[in-house]
């Protein structure tokens, strides 16, 4: 997959960048580089690979019981939404 101008102008614009006539096919070398070594990492061999639960060698993960702690107040909730239809909070439209 290659990075067209057009690509590279519009993350610009979705990033709030204002990028230079002369800066866009730097930016387009740099991402298109970026995209073929994640591509790269499809072929990369996981095979027999176990999962780590933490970075360090011999460290583990504290993880609590995943257990219910608190009952269903969605009626209690919604009580004091402005709008609800079907269990849904409606709020005002705010992007066009």
């Amino acid at each position: 997959m290659s990075l067209s101008r057009r690509d590279i102008e519009n993350i610009a614009h979705l990033a709030r960048l204002g990028l230079s006539d002369a800066e866009v096919p730097v930016y387009a070398e740099s991402l298109n580089r970026i995209i073929a070594l994640v591509g790269e990492l499809d072929h990369a061999a996981t095979e027999g690979v176990l999962p780590m639960s933490h970075p360090l060698p011999g460290l583990t993960q504290r993880l609590r019981a995943d257990e219910v702690t608190e009952s269903d107040q969605r009626e209690l909730y919604q009580r004091n939404a402005a709008q609800v239809m079907a269990g849904l909070y409606l709020v005002p439209k705010v992007i066009e």
